[in-house]
């Protein structure tokens, strides 16, 4: 099932091209976009390692160091973006948060809530989500949004797949994101992680959709069942 790794990582290079554009065309939403680009980097990361077994000992954390510097240049991209557009301290705290994620925080992360059920999978990914609206230092910021998309993959993974429900719930929150500002400005900063997580999940949701279910009738042999083929009309 990698259909929703495909659509995801369409939606983190967009981020990533749209984050090179956003000192000269959008000063203003760099701090957000480095926000949504860490957030969906964990949510892919942890769709891409969705093993529920790991190793055990040391070797979990060496594999997953191994495989750290592909994901890293998309970290230094950023950091190269916000020190273009003036912001020194934030491609610092960038560069820490990449290296604190992916050397300590998500290790520690799948090793303690790898096997976490869907309800406290949620409420742990609320609990970020409300931690990301308080002010704090930019670096544990960063490592919070990181975090969060990680949580939200798992509470995906533990979800129902492709359900229209699950995919409408999805669309209702990204519309409540962006109205909920509108009507409470004090929102604002819960809002946008909010509409990353319901963006995110939506993409999941989109990409394993399940096909009508094709039903099964009786053949002309009695104890004979066959799956109902949709013909072409004669032309």
């Amino acid at each position: 099932m990698t259909g929703e790794l495909r659509l995801l990582g369409l939606a983190h290079g967009l981020l990533l091209g749209l984050l090179l554009a956003c000192p000269w065309q959008a000063p203003g939403l760099l701090p957000w976009g480095i926000d949504a680009l860490l957030l969906v980097g964990g949510f892919q990361l942890r769709l891409a390692d969705r093993r529920f077994a790991l190793r055990p000992g040391a070797r979990e954390w060496v594999s997953h160091i191994l495989m750290a510097p592909p994901r890293l240049i998309r970290w230094g991209a950023a950091a190269v973006v916000a020190l273009i557009a003036g912001h020194g301290d934030l491609a610092v705290a960038v560069l820490l948060a990449a290296l604190a994620c992916e050397l300590l925080a998500y290790p520690l992360t799948t090793r303690l809530l790898g096997r976490a059920p869907l309800a406290p999978a949620v409420a742990i990914l609320t609990l970020l989500v409300a931690a990301l609206g308080l002010p704090g230092p930019s670096t544990l910021h960063l490592v919070l949004s990181f975090l969060t998309g990680v949580t939200a993959a798992m509470a995906w993974l533990r979800g129902p797949d492709g359900e229209p429900r699950a995919l409408a719930l999805a669309l209702g929150g990204i519309v409540a994101a962006i109205v909920a500002p509108l009507l409470f400005p004090g929102a604002q900063a819960f809002a946008a992680p909010t509409l990353t997580v319901c963006a995110a999940w939506a993409l999941a949701h989109l990409s394993v959709l399940r096909r009508r279910v094709m039903p099964w009738h009786l053949g002309a042999a009695p104890l004979r069942l066959r799956p109902a083929v949709l013909r072409s009309p004669p032309s």
